[in-house]
């Protein structure tokens, strides 16, 4: 026979836990022997480490009570709906630990593996974070309005990377967006970025609109910025009303 002291102790509980489980209705409480000690007998062992068990998995007290009073089989379906309930648990746990370890990683929570993609070799070329980000959000607002074109403009970004003249004129207008509307150097990039629509003017991109590095949304970010998209809209233009008199 065991004392409550070493009941607790081989259910892993404390003495106020099998207390509290007596309050409740959920372990018997025996009577007093002559010694004025309370003696538990081993079913009392073993039920207590069902309760404890239970409770510990998350069982209701008043769910556990209905169990412990339960036919075999009602009990072997109980435990087998505890089992599965426990297991969605754990799902949706693991679900909840790899987005919180996703919370730094910034674009990675709102960007396919592919964009990321594109974006680490943007900074491995070179490119300032400033565009980074820029190039991220333009992808984010892609995603949300466009999502079907997504595959081919990771393809054409890609390919447009693998050209060392493509990348090379990218990474100077990354490093104009400070400069001067009127710096010189913004006169020879233009006339370069001029060249390299020409000869692109098959390219799939909107008419008029500069295909190499920018998007109207980029405008307000630069002066200078804004200059060679409005200059290369212009000269964009010029060449399609000469092809259309042309024509004519």
């Amino acid at each position: 026979m065991l004392t409550i002291g070493q009941l607790a102790a081989a259910a892993g509980v404390t003495v106020r836990t099998v207390r509290h489980y007596h309050h409740f209705g959920l372990l018997p409480e025996p009577e007093r022997d002559a010694s004025g000690y309370r003696r538990y007998d081993a079913q009392a062992a073993v039920d207590l480490i069902r309760i404890r068990t239970l409770a510990d998995a998350g069982v209701p007290l008043a769910r556990i009570d209905a169990l412990l009073h339960a036919q075999p089989a009602e009990f072997a379906s109980a435990i087998a709906d505890i089992d599965a309930e426990l297991r969605r648990k754990i799902g949706r746990l693991t679900e909840y630990r790899r987005r919180i370890a996703r919370l730094d990683s910034g674009e990675r929570l709102v960007l396919p593996p592919e964009v990321v993609a594109v974006l680490d070799r943007m900074r491995g070329l070179g490119v300032s974070e400033r565009r980074v980000r820029m190039e991220r959000d333009s992808w984010i607002l892609l995603q949300a309005l466009d999502p079907a074109s997504l595959p081919r403009r990771i393809r054409d970004k890609n390919a447009r990377f693998d050209d060392p003249e493509t990348t090379r004129l990218y990474l100077a207008c990354d490093q104009a967006v400070d400069w001067d509307p009127d710096d010189p150097r913004l006169d020879r990039l233009i006339d370069e970025l001029d060249a390299w629509e020409t000869g692109h003017e098959r390219d799939d991109a909107p008419s008029g609109s500069p295909k190499l590095v920018f998007s109207r949304i980029f405008v307000e970010a630069s002066p200078s910025w804004q200059r060679i998209i409005e200059t290369l809209s212009d000269r964009a233009a010029q060449r399609r009303r000469a092809a259309t008199e042309q024509v004519g």
